[in-house]
């Protein structure tokens, strides 16, 4: 199958090295270096999936129409990103990769007429360097249905993708992107600290404030009628525990999550940003508790600090210490 990704950094970069593996013709976009070093010895792989080096063509936009376009930007640049490519995604399947929420609603937004699924990478993945991403969680993919999409596509795109990396079919996107919020919300303080996920985890400070980070949360969604969905093993009686007990049965999210990501130290999606200058999607993460809440009348002020402490950091250049993010984040 010709198919298209469109960002191809740690996660867009992981499915295009694994699809080439598996025989698949792939293009990929990508900017600057990147491109660069993707044009000249393709995205070498390296980590939980084994170590194969995609030759792929990569140029700034997709050159032809793909049987299938696989979106893997940063939440931030996703529009930009579907309208430069927009005359080659006329009638082609979409599946959104992307953390956070809005993806499925920008890309309808941008594509009314696409028929759109939704996917979460649950995998951890770190760009490396230009042209080199490593896989340190080898975990699943879950996909469902978008607007536009029924369940004979989302079977036959699961099947497809399946055969290159675990996958797992969810009905409710929506509530399963929730539950991915959450799990998240380990991204933010390794970006204000320079720290990575399991170091903060380590710091009974840093997980005391990701876990009320993760309560107010799933306060905020109960409020809004929200249903979180089970994913990573994350589900919704788990989800409503951390809710209604105290701070301290939340930490035991943390410590999970930690310990699944092994010893290799994870910086996260947004520190992986922060290294490389670059405008993080904190407010699609952390960031869309506060929208949520506002929208619907009220406050997020755990999520809110934090969210303008990546944002001093991105502003700055300079991470803030443990014990200064512990005295300016509210409890």
């Amino acid at each position: 199958m010709r198919i298209g990704v469109i960002g191809a950094g740690a996660v867009g970069g992981t499915f295009a090295a694994l699809l080439v593996a598996k025989g698949h013709d792939v293009e990929v976009t990508a900017r600057g270096a990147h491109l660069e070093a993707i044009q000249a010895n393709g995205i070498l792989l390296d980590g939980g999936w084994g170590e194969p080096r995609a030759r792929v063509e990569a140029r700034p936009t997709l050159a032809e129409t793909p049987q299938l376009a696989i979106l893997a930007t940063k939440a931030q640049d996703a529009a930009t990103a579907l309208a430069a490519n927009a005359t080659r995604l006329e009638g082609v399947p979409l599946l959104v990769v992307q953390n956070g929420l809005g993806g499925l609603e920008v890309a309808h937004r941008e594509l009314p007429e696409a028929r759109i699924l939704g996917a979460l990478a649950l995998f951890a993945a770190s760009y490396l360097e230009p042209g080199h991403v490593t896989v340190t969680g080898p975990n699943p993919t879950v996909i469902g249905a978008g607007p536009g999409a029924d369940s004979a596509l989302l079977m036959s795109i699961a099947a497809t993708i399946g055969k290159v990396l675990p996958v797992e079919v969810t009905d409710d996107i929506t509530g399963a992107q929730w539950t991915k919020l959450l799990i998240n919300h380990v991204n933010a303080l390794p970006a204000i600290t320079g720290l990575s996920v399991q170091e903060v985890v380590a710091d009974a400070g840093l997980r005391r404030i990701m876990a009320a980070s993760m309560r107010e949360t799933v306060r905020v969604a109960r409020r809004i009628g929200v249903r979180f969905g089970t994913v990573q093993g994350v589900s919704g009686r788990l989800i409503g525990l951390i809710g209604a007990l105290p701070v301290a049965f939340g930490e035991q999210l943390p410590r999970m999550l930690a310990r699944r990501m092994g010893a290799v130290p994870n910086p996260g999606s947004t520190l992986q940003s922060i290294r490389r200058g670059q405008l993080t999607e904190i407010e699609f993460l952390n960031g869309a508790t506060v929208h949520a809440a506002e929208e619907h009348g009220f406050a997020a002020p755990i999520n809110a600090a934090i969210v303008e402490l990546v944002h001093e950091v991105e502003r700055t250049g300079s991470f803030i210490s443990p014990a200064e993010v512990v005295r300016r984040v509210p409890r």
